[in-house]
Order: C-alpha cells, then structure tokens, then sequence
C-alpha cells in the first residue's frame, strides 16, 4: 500500500514508529517479566521436588511460556502505548503545532497505523505458528513434572454421530490395544430408529472396519423386530481409534493449516464439537484487527489536551480497553455455551468497536 511507502516517512513519521514501538515492547517485556516470577514462585515446590536444574525450567518451559502471554497482552498494552505517547505529544503541544503546521489528523495517523500493521502480522504470525506448538510443550512439560496427569487420555463414555443417520456409543476405549468396550451402533431413517448393534467390545481392524465380539443385531420394519445374536461381526464404520483420543485444549495446539483440516474432517464425518476448533481459527484472524481498531481509538481520545494530562487519558483508555476485551470473551462465550455463530461472536466486538473508533476520530480535534 502507498500509504505504508518507507519513502513518504519523514522524521516525525519515524519518532512516532520509534516511540510506539518501543513503549509497546517495554511494556510487553515489563508485565512478562513478572507473570514469569510469579509463576516461578508458584511453581518452585514442583520444580525443586522434581529434581530440574535452570536449563531444564528455562528451555523447555519458560521459553514456550513467553509466546502465550505476548499475544494475550498484545491488544492492550497497543492501546496502553498509543494512549500514552500520543497524550505525551498532546501535553507538550506537539499535536498542536502539528495541525498549526498543515499536517491534517488523517496524516498523523500514518505513523501509528503502520505501528499497527506490524503489530497486527506479528500477533497473527506467533499465534498461528509460534503459539500452538509452545502450548502443546508447555502443557506436556506440565504433565511430566508438575500436574502429573495424561495429556493425552482415551474417552470415557464416548458418543460420536458419524453420519448424518449413525450414532455410536462406546463406555470405555483402550487406546493401547485399539479396543473399546460397550459398544452401541443406532441407525435411523430420519426419526425413526431403524437398525441397532450392541456388543460387548468392538475392535479396529484397518481403513474403517471393526469387528464387534459377542454381538446382538436389532432390526425394526414398522412394528416388527428382527434380531440376530452372534460371536463376531465386521463393519465399516465412518471412525477410526485417534477419534478416542482426548487431547487437553487440542484447538489451541493446532497451527491454522492443521486447524482447517480437522475441521473439515470433523464436518465432513459430521463430529460434534467442530465449534471450539472454529472459534479458535476465526478468532486468530479477528483478533489483529483490534490492533487498528484500538490505536484509532486511542489516538482519537489522546490527542486531546486535557487538564490532568495521561493520566486521564490512561485512565479513558483503560476503561474502554477493559471493556472491549471483556466483550470480547462475552461474545466468545456464546460459541462454547451458547451454540451462536463462532465467525458472528469473534467478529461483533470488532465492528462495534470499530464504529466507536470511527465516532471518536470524527470528534477528534482537526
């Protein structure tokens, strides 16, 4: 884009970048810094008692532990340094002699817009790539030394509808020896209940076929039942023994090429809980968009000179960040508990808030 063209960057451009910039990291730094010494001290009973000397702690935990909180902090300490370099220049008159000199207020935005943009990829880039693969180290490095549970675990009372007229139901899998126990298979026709398999263990063979042991077969024709009992029985069945599988927050440990496959395998053998796995790609692409969405509010609220100077700015801008982030979970939480729309409940906070930004930059000074 033109507008991001390094050639039309003159030095107030260039100590704008500077100052957002690096009030952002600082900021960043700052705030990991402590939630890693707090950890630390919270931990330190299991990392004594398993015996971990510094390397260990450091290099296979603390460094998949900074990841998640850069991108967790990310959107508000973007306002936080947008709020307080731009009421930094607005105290010393510098926004002032800006707009006096010429410069209009859409001018001034191309430096922290631009701020933004890079923002905006580095969050995108470390949540679908970076993040994902340190979530799953962390939480095995947590399983092996300090929570001691599985991280990976078979399913317990398992139900699964496998096709849009199949539903199956196993108590207990064994993920070792691929056998589950308890077996139930309900087809139907629309309604009504057309076939029924019960066995006491079904066992997986290869590309989709199982064999259930000690079977009974149930067959409805209108009112009449037709049933047959027997040691074995092969069927194709649309699962296979990974479908068992339990993974703690598995959503969260997928890259998005590896998040739009599963979905689409969830979809297409028509798998429940396909919704979590939406919300979580939906939102690793709506959440950089809060990086513009925030710096256009900040800087429009900002630029203002006001009497008490960054500390009302700070304290303006806290609250709507504040307020942005929890609407932000609000209407995430409509997806897990809810059943809404994963793509409408990540996007709406950003188009309400976007409209906000849009009415503050109109009634910013000019």
């Amino acid at each position: 884009m033109r507008i991001f063209a390094p050639s039309m960057f003159k030095k107030i451009d260039y100590y704008i970048i500077k100052k957002f910039l690096g009030t952002y990291v600082l900021s960043l730094l700052l705030v990991i810094s402590i939630a890693i010494v707090i950890d630390i001290t919270e931990k330190m009973d299991d990392f004594y008692r398993e015996g971990l000397d510094s390397y260990t702690i450091i290099f296979d935990y603390y460094i998949y532990f900074i990841p998640y909180y850069i991108n967790l902090f990310s959107s508000l300490f973007t306002f936080l340094a947008v709020i307080f370099v731009t009421s930094k220049l607005a105290y010393n008159s510098e926004i002032i002699a800006m707009l006096a000199g010429g410069i209009s207020f859409r001018r001034i935005m191309r430096p922290y817009m631009f701020s933004a943009a890079l923002i905006a990829v580095f969050t995108f880039y470390i949540s679908s790539e970076v993040i994902p693969p340190s979530i799953r180290e962390r939480l095995i490095f947590e399983s092996e030394h300090i929570t001691h549970e599985a991280f990976e675990s078979s399913s317990q009372h398992k139900q699964l509808q496998i096709s849009e007229n199949e539903i199956i139901y196993v108590e207990r899998f064994n993920l070792r020896k691929n056998i589950g126990y308890r077996f139930s298979y309900d087809k139907f026709d629309g309604k009504r209940l057309i076939e029924r398999i019960t066995a006491n263990k079904i066992e997986y063979i290869s590309d989709y076929k199982w064999k259930a042991s000690y079977f009974t077969k149930r067959s409805f024709t209108g009112l009449r039942e037709e049933m047959v009992k027997g040691d074995t029985l092969t069927m194709e069945l649309n699962m296979l023994p990974k479908d068992f599988i339990e993974i703690i927050k598995e959503y969260e440990q997928l890259t998005n090429s590896q998040l739009s496959e599963n979905i689409a395998e969830k979809t297409r053998r028509r798998i429940g809980g396909v919704g979590v796995y939406e919300l979580e790609l939906y939102k690793r692409f709506a959440n950089p968009f809060a990086a513009f969405i925030l710096t256009l509010i900040g800087v429009s609220i900002a630029s203002k000179k006001v009497r008490g100077g960054t500390g009302v700015h700070i304290f303006f801008g806290l609250l709507l960040s504040t307020t942005y982030l929890l609407f932000n979970l609000t209407s995430v939480s409509f997806t897990v508990k809810g059943g809404a729309d994963p793509l409408l409940s990540v996007w709406i906070p950003n188009f309400i808030y976007l409209i906000i930004a849009i009415i503050l930059y109109k009634k910013a000074p000019k």
